[in-house]
């Protein structure tokens, strides 16, 4: 290729990723694939950093930049993280995901990455799930209705088809919003809960995904039911420290991005304290699904699962989508050069 050859690269918009409806089997499979090559080392996965324009209370940006070498591609994601957008009628994450060519650099395509955010964090909590919570699990006890909320419940449940969805969320019109979808896109009866504690106690697999304002430890350890998987992901923690110590093994999604020295979350004082560490960890997700280590080996382990969010989880979505639009024609073909 000369240098003046046009390059074009693809654009998906956000009303293109909705219309190519990928199918709870197609996130899932995407997504542990790119797990799997994690585990066998064919992924390079930099530590999210941040751009805070003001205050981070109000909110601040997430940059993702990561490389899955089975699926050709490197990419970096931009995502805003704004508690407040609701108040204006937005989502409070809005993400742009740009493709590269690993080998050249050149730009393969840009993505509305938005619903890919939502299902891939979804897709991330059930593929925890799957490895480290009892096979009949039946109560899922789920806090917070924010964004990729949804696509936790949504992929959970179709993988243990649960006798009891609970819910919790600070505000009241969210929380039976976010009932009234699940109830008509899942068809079956959502529990809303006044408190954390309904919520939380006796559940099978427990999610924290809160939005709170600064650390605040509302989730307590002695709610969590034996045998339990728990999975707080919050930007700011919502657990108390002794969390950990009732567990049996303990998991993380990339522990480049879990380690000391970094901003937030869900379990970002109990990293500092020693409490989790590189010698207690007993994994990341990727060496369990690649079967490097084990995940859940009896129904009586306590089980909690970290996880920061995976570069390489947007970029397998944005294979999928890609590959997906090409077969029905979707999608805009933009000169870059």
């Amino acid at each position: 290729m000369t240098a003046s050859q046009p390059i074009h690269i693809t654009f998906l918009n956000g009303a293109d990723v909705a219309a190519l409806a990928l199918t709870d089997d197609e996130i899932l499979v995407a997504v542990e694939d790119a797990l799997r090559a994690q585990g066998n080392r064919q992924t390079v996965i930099e530590p999210r950093v941040h751009l805070i324009p003001e205050d981070s209370a109000k909110g601040h940006f997430n940059v993702l930049r990561g490389v899955v070498k089975p699926l050709g591609l490197a990419g970096v994601k931009v995502v805003g993280d704004f508690v407040h957008n609701f108040e204006r009628g937005l989502p409070s994450e809005m993400a742009v995901l740009n493709l590269f060519d690993p080998e050249t650099g050149m730009p393969r395509a840009i993505l509305d990455a938005t619903a890919i955010t939502d299902m891939r964090t979804g897709a991330i909590t059930a593929i925890g799930a799957k490895h480290l919570a009892r096979r009949n699990a039946k109560i899922l006890g789920h806090v917070g209705a924010r964004g990729t909320a949804y696509w936790n419940v949504r992929l959970l449940d179709h993988l243990f088809d649960f006798d009891e969805i609970r819910i919790h969320s600070r505000r009241k019109e969210s929380r039976d919003a976010f009932a009234s979808r699940l109830e008509a896109d899942l068809g079956k009866k959502v529990h809303v809960t006044e408190d954390w504690e309904s919520c939380v106690r006796g559940s099978d697999i427990v999610v924290e995904a809160s939005r709170l304002p600064a650390p605040q430890p509302l989730l307590k350890t002695e709610w969590i039911k034996k045998g339990a998987l728990v999975v707080p992901y919050g930007t700011m923690s919502a657990v108390e420290l002794s969390l950990t110590d009732i567990m049996n093994k303990m998991v993380v999604d990339d522990w480049g991005q879990c380690r000391k020295g970094l901003p937030f979350g869900a379990l970002r004082q109990h990293v500092d304290s020693d409490r989790l560490n590189e010698q207690n960890l007993h994994a990341e997700l990727g060496q369990i699904v690649a079967g490097l280590k084990p995940g859940r080996q009896s129904d009586a382990e306590t089980n909690l699962f970290w996880h920061r969010g995976l570069s390489l989880s947007d970029i397998a979505l944005g294979h999928a989508l890609l590959a997906k639009a090409a077969k029905a024609g979707i999608g805009q073909s933009l000169r870059f050069i």
